[in-house]
Parts: structure tokens; C-alpha cells; sequence
């Protein structure tokens, strides 16, 4: 169990990089406007951010082009947001590290990964599981931002 103090470092955290980054890769982010990644996405571009759907099933999503995966693309990622099935993290956590983002953010429901969190500290790459991108962004920085 983590302590409050813990919590509270990381909640801080991340405040400063949701303040600091422009662009967010969501990797298995839908097509369906009714899917919660798809929905995260739209929040994320109204709120600012540039989002690059990886989706190998698709060619634009949200109007942005789609890649297959993260090495694909041909810009600088500040973010890596997943939403996968649990048993598909650890190889998607691999291709992150070698873009080398700000963060990896695992959404909830793509489970517990402490071997890859391990792996991102290692490499120096902030990585958040079990919290949501959108609902930290609405109660650190939506608010705030309209000041």
C-alpha cells in the first residue's frame, strides 16, 4: 500500500506533465465515437492537446492520421496513453521505451505491470497505471487553466 505522501509526489508529477506536453499517442485508441478510448481522445484535442491514434486497423481517427504502432510515427511523442488488453502491455511498454516519451500511461482496466515499471524507471520514462489521462487532466488542469 502506498503512502499519502506517495500519492500526493505522483499526483504532483503528474500536474507538471500534463502542463508540459502537446502530444499524446493513445495506442488502441477506437474508431467508435461510444468507446471510452475514443472519448478520451475527443477530451484530450478539446482540451488542447495534439492526439496520434495507433490503431492498425485504421487509417484517421479523430480527423488525425492513424499509424499501425509507435515507431511508425514520425514525430515526437511526449505521451504514450494505452488502452490494450492487460497480456498486450509488456510488448507495447517495450516499443514506447524506444520512442522515449515524457510518460506511459496505462488506463484503467489494462491491469497491474510492475516488471514494466520497473523497465521505465530504468530508462527514465514516467509511468502511470490504473489512472486515467482524462479525469486526472479534468481535476488538476481544467479547472485551473480557465483562471
Amino acid at each position: 500500500m502506498r503512502s499519502t505522501s506517495e500519492i500526493s509526489a505522483e499526483t504532483d508529477a503528474v500536474e507538471k506533465v500534463l502542463d508540459e506536453i502537446k502530444t499524446i499517442a493513445i495506442v488502441g485508441i477506437s474508431r467508435n465515437r461510444h468507446k471510452d478510448s475514443n472519448f478520451v481522445g475527443r477530451y484530450l484535442q478539446n482540451a488542447g492537446y495534439k492526439i496520434i491514434p495507433v490503431n492498425p486497423g485504421a487509417d484517421e481517427i479523430l480527423g488525425e492520421k492513424a499509424y499501425a504502432d509507435l515507431s511508425s510515427i514520425p514525430e515526437k511523442v511526449d505521451v504514450v496513453d494505452i488502452f490494450i488488453k492487460p497480456e498486450d502491455v509488456p510488448q507495447i511498454v517495450d516499443q514506447a521505451l524506444e520512442i522515449n516519451p515524457v510518460a506511459i500511461w496505462l488506463q484503467l482496466g489494462t491491469g497491474e505491470h510492475p516488471e514494466e515499471m520497473k523497465k521505465a524507471k530504468q530508462a527514465g520514462v514516467m509511468m502511470l497505471q490504473n489512472r486515467c489521462i482524462k479525469v486526472d487532466h479534468q481535476f488538476l488542469i481544467r479547472n485551473r487553466k480557465k483562471n
